[in-house]
């Protein structure tokens, strides 16, 4: 059962990242430019991932901007969040 479980997390990528993945994997795309000769492999040992699941993880950031770009992500609204909490 457990290998399940396992196999789901690697189906599912956005869920399979730690937090400190993915602060390595911003640091790392901010070392490693488009520019830089094998850009995916370097950031792929940083964060220690497959190059496939680095350039996937990629992929899924670059489509969320262009949603919030785009406006189809509503800013929330602090404020009103403030008053909800007792």
């Amino acid at each position: 059962m457990a290998s399940n479980s396992s196999s789901s997390r690697t189906n599912n990528p956005a869920s399979s990242w730690t937090r400190r993945q993915n602060k390595e994997f911003e640091k790392a795309l901010a070392i490693y430019d488009k520019d830089t000769p094998d850009r995916w492999q370097n950031i792929a040992r940083v964060v220690g991932k497959t190059i496939d699941e680095v350039k996937k993880h990629y992929e899924i950031l670059v489509e969320d901007l262009m949603h919030i770009e785009s406006g189809k992500v509503p800013f929330p609204d602090y404020r009103s969040n403030k008053n909800n909490r007792r």
